[in-house]
């Protein structure tokens, strides 16, 4: 099943012919080279694009293989261009796999006629020589798995209610290829088993040159049983020192960047809402996948509202990017976004039925002293109310809405 991407397909008609290098980064098997499939049949479909003017190659197949140089790949490229006049629609898939690639994309940027599309699988591929190299004439489209939006997309067809859907979304999480394993936990155990094991053994431990395979693991694992909790590497060595598993600080700073790198998880900032700056002390961590997090915990932990912050991040990052920690007079405030028309601020409650919870959550939003939006996002099946001022809403309708939040 090809599940249709529209949020990331809008970002490419956005960019389309213009002169820079359009970067799709995000954890593996995300569905980033389904979306580089869909772009060549929208250029194709859309835009009138001849499929001869085309060159979509994917160097993960074996086929590619010889290409895994870039002398080779750029003279394939140019040798697929032809000498024909028009420009030429270039995509590549998983560019890291070739050593010093940047010298490939620098020299067809400098050819022209060349619209360029690369994925690749680790944040790594922005930084250093390829930054250097093309600085500013590049634009990062990161991308995740599904949204609750493009899962229940692909299996309201099934007849499933939503609230049926919504915990299989927690359950099997949103990797795209997990919506054809739905109803069998042995395949889906087994994929995900899969995916987590070449993300940790071949995007982060062959790349950092670790060893102790068990202690990444452990971090991994801690990690995802913290998710949402304030850490940093001295409270996560100390904690698994505590459990037997001895650990040094530098070496945790060193897994937390290798996690963070290959978006297994994304760190979050904590930001000082009266100093209007990001405080640099500890920080949360959010997975990029619940299924992984419950395969590697073991289905240990289901704390609904942890995972609904966990998918209001995801969502928050993919509708208005940068995603903060509120640290307030009153409190902490679960995210705020800096967007063009100034800031946002979300609090997230599994339910606040309780008037004292329905409180607590407000108090924080209501000690903030300006006019920007404030929302309250719960599980409870509830028409949007307003607390004087502060919206309350519930989560499956804001995350089945694009503009739910504008």
């Amino acid at each position: 099943m090809v599940i249709d991407r529209p949020r990331y397909l809008h970002k490419l008609d956005e960019w389309k012919d213009r002169a820079v290098v359009k970067v799709i980064t995000g954890v593996r098997r995300c569905g980033k080279s389904t979306l580089m499939t869909l772009w060549e049949q929208r250029l194709i479909e859309r835009y009138g694009v001849a499929p001869e003017s085309i060159i979509h190659i994917n160097l993960e197949l074996l086929e590619n293989e010889p290409l895994l140089e870039y002398h080779r790949l750029y003279e394939e490229i140019l040798r697929r261009c032809g000498d024909g006049g028009g420009m030429r629609y270039v995509l590549i898939d998983e560019i890291q796999n070739v050593p010093d690639f940047q010298k490939t994309l620098d020299s067809l940027q400098a050819r022209g006629g060349v619209d360029l599309y690369i994925t690749g699988s680790n944040a790594m591929l922005l930084s250093g020589t390829l930054a250097t190299l093309i600085s500013g004439r590049y634009v990062e489209i990161a991308m995740t798995p599904l949204s609750f939006a493009e899962y229940w997309s692909a299996r309201s067809s099934e007849g499933m209610s939503m609230q049926r859907a919504w915990s299989d979304y927690l359950h099997d999480g949103a990797l795209p290829a997990t919506v054809g394993f739905s109803g069998s936990e042995t395949m889906l155990h087994d994929y995900l088993d899969g995916i987590l094991n070449t993300v940790l053994f071949k995007d982060v431990a062959a790349r950092l040159g670790v060893s102790n395979i068990r202690a990444l693991e452990t971090v991994t694992r801690y990690l995802f049983d913290n998710v949402g909790n304030l850490v940093n590497p001295t409270s996560i060595a100390n904690a698994m020192t505590s459990m037997g598993s001895k650990i040094s600080s530098p070496t945790v700073s060193n897994y937390l960047e290798g996690l963070a790198a290959a978006f297994i998880f994304y760190p979050v900032q904590r930001y000082d809402i009266k100093g209007k700056r990001a405080l640099r002390q500890e920080r949360k961590y959010y997975a990029v996948d619940l299924g992984m997090r419950r395969m590697l915990c073991s289905n240990r932990v289901r704390d609904t509202g942890r995972l609904l912050e966990n998918v209001v991040f995801l969502e928050l990052m993919r509708k208005e990017g940068d995603v903060f920690i509120g640290q307030g007079t009153g409190g902490e405030i679960d995210f705020i976004t800096n967007g063009a028309d100034g800031p946002r601020y979300y609090q997230v409650s599994e339910s606040v039925h309780d008037p004292d919870t329905l409180e607590r959550e407000l108090s924080s939003l209501r000690a903030v002293r300006d006019n920007y939006p404030k929302t309250l996002i719960t599980l409870d099946d509830e028409r949007p109310v307003s607390h004087e001022g502060i919206r309350q809403i519930y989560a499956l309708d804001w995350l089945l809405d694009d503009e739910a939040d504008r």
